[in-house]
């Protein structure tokens, strides 16, 4: 099933060369996706200055197991900070994501009108907040992270217990410093209806919360991190240009 006012058909956006919407699924089979490839190393990447990979995904869109599969694999790299959001647009049409928040549905949609478009569709990765592909196809996106390497341009991180310091840059453009908590496990969901009803699906580094931690405009900052609610959540920093803008800068802590 496709829903035209916000999901395009995987075939038709792939031949326009823009977004994948949810359909069928396109090339590659989740089980193939999750075949393990030897990765060559991304030049000055590490978990202090990962490559920032976002999924946006629904447990009832049938094109997302791939993606899904491929953001799994690539989840415990040290260089890459790999984030699983759960949107809500899918939830009406016959399974509702357990992992889903209208908060995911808005942030893919501040990236969709910061680059000029109208739509929102499933799978969607981006790089970095700004290179955005479908994600399904492996090789694809292990090209995508390696030719864009770790959010740069931005501020250095480093944690002190409970303190996060921000350094300095020259900028004078807002950003905001956001506090992610995922979950860093494999999560299997048994999907009961939809298009994927029947199957069992893994995710991995499902994003719990997504904190404003404050604003910063190229000033040396001092920001308090907060207690996880949960021990077995993992958490990152990242720093954004704007909503929906190019996220300059990232570590794992």
């Amino acid at each position: 099933m496709t829903r035209m006012v916000s999901i395009y058909s995987a075939g038709a956006m792939l031949a326009a060369g823009l977004l994948a919407g949810c359909g069928q699924m396109q090339g590659e089979t989740a089980a193939q996706a999750a075949e393990p490839t030897k990765q060559p190393a991304i030049t000055g990447a590490s978990p202090a200055h990962p490559v920032v990979v976002e999924l946006f995904q629904s447990q009832g869109c049938s094109s997302c197991p791939p993606a899904n599969a491929n953001i799994n694999a690539i989840a415990g790299r040290p260089d890459v900070l790999a984030l699983s959001f759960g949107v809500t647009y899918w939830d009406q049409l016959g399974w509702k994501d357990s992992f889903a928040s209208p908060r995911n549905t808005a942030r893919q949609w501040e990236y969709a009108r910061h680059a000029g478009r109208t739509q929102v569709a499933t799978p969607q990765v981006i790089i970095n907040g700004g290179t955005a592909i479908v994600g399904s196809n492996r090789q694809q996106l292990d090209q995508t992270i390696l030719t864009a390497g770790p959010a740069r341009g931005g501020p250095t991180l480093a944690v002190e217990g409970a303190t996060l310091r921000v350094g300095t840059a020259e900028t004078t453009a807002k950003s905001t410093v956001w506090l992610v908590r995922y979950d860093p496990r494999s999560v299997q969901v048994a999907i009961r209806a939809g298009e994927n009803g029947g199957r069992t699906l893994p995710h991995r580094n499902i994003v719990r919360d997504l904190v404003k931690l404050g604003e910063w405009t190229g000033a040396a900052k001092a920001l308090t991190i907060p207690s996880p609610a949960s021990s077995e959540l993992a958490s990152a920093i990242l720093v954004q240009q704007g909503a929906g803008g190019k996220i300059t800068a990232a570590r794992k802590i």
